[in-house]
């Protein structure tokens, strides 16, 4: 290209970019002198400087997706983003704030450091590779105990977990292995909490629900167990069930209603189910499970008594 070319077709810079950032040196190759480079980035200029040697075509603060490619940009071609971006590229919806933090995994030979807004972790066990958007992403095991390490906080990352399995991205044994033969450091947390999930509960609504019932006195329920009626026809699967009483407990998300295909009519047509097995169910939101404790015992509690006044159906746990 033709020293200053690039100032005749403005362009031409941006088809070269991703998402309006691009190396120093690829603008270098273009004809722009370095000195002209960082000119356009000093005070009052109309580009910026995000990371070294990595430049952002507008004077503006850069977008999140700009951040991103700045990120990638820095890592070169071997680094994977993973952390709490990779788990939103995956479409993942409980990831912990990770405010401006980009997470970058790169081979442990890489003499590469950590830059303003991107965290770089050098590492010996590089993980498979996924691509969303035309990011390469750590699979989604290994992204998601990256982020659930770097959080201090049980609650987050109970809720990551718990949807990672429950919506069947990962799974119990493989998250437990990750976690077993991956970096030690941060894991504590993470390791709390795969011991709840080993007790079989599902969702971060289902462990809630189980604090909420400890306080109730009840007979421990049955977690997450199929029920079949006296002809061997499949009922349902409830969260919770008081298998003496035939009491189903059904902690039932608002947002599964809205959100997936078909929710909706497929938790009335599991409650038919319950009603033509005679078995009395339960429904309480994730959302009281917290904010209304006491009254959420209160309903168990009557509505075990109801169960136990009532002749108790044929209805059975598989296996």
């Amino acid at each position: 290209m033709k020293k200053g070319s690039w100032g005749d077709d403005p362009e031409l810079l941006m088809e070269n970019s991703d998402h309006g950032v691009i190396r120093a040196m690829r603008l270098q190759e273009m004809g722009v002198p370095s000195t002209t480079t960082y000119r356009r980035c000093g005070p009052g200029g109309p580009w910026t400087r995000l990371l070294p040697g990595i430049v952002l075509l507008f004077n503006a603060p850069p977008t999140r997706e700009q951040q991103i490619a700045a990120a990638m940009l820095y890592g070169g071609e071997t680094a994977l983003l993973t952390g709490g971006e990779a788990c939103r590229a995956y479409g993942l919806r409980n990831v912990p704030d990770t405010g401006d933090e980009i997470h970058l995994l790169v081979p442990h030979e890489r003499k590469l450091h950590n830059q303003g807004f991107v965290v770089v972790e050098r590492t010996q066990r590089m993980p498979r590779t996924a691509t969303r958007g035309g990011r390469p992403l750590a699979e989604v095991t290994r992204a998601t105990l990256d982020v659930c390490r770097r959080q201090t906080e049980i609650r987050p990352v109970r809720a990551l977990m718990s949807e990672v399995v429950q919506r069947e991205y990962s799974s119990f044994e493989r998250l437990s292995r990750e976690l077993a033969h991956g970096s030690q450091r941060g894991s504590a947390v993470p390791r709390h909490v795969l011991a709840e999930l080993a007790t079989g509960q599902e969702s971060i609504a289902e462990i809630d629900a189980r604090r909420v019932w400890a306080r109730s006195g009840l007979p421990e329920p049955v977690w997450n167990k199929k029920l079949y009626n006296a002809a061997g026809e499949y009922v349902a699967k409830p969260d919770a069930w008081f298998d003496k009483v035939a009491l189903a407990w059904e902690v039932d998300s608002l947002s599964f209603h809205l959100k997936v295909v078909d929710g909706f009519d497929r938790t009335l047509a599991r409650n038919g189910r319950y009603a033509a097995a005679g078995v009395l169910v339960l429904q309480t939101l994730p959302s009281r499970l917290r904010a209304e404790p006491d009254k959420v015992v209160a309903e168990l509690l009557a509505a075990h008594a109801a169960a136990e006044a009532r002749a108790r159906p044929d209805v059975r746990i598989a296996g």
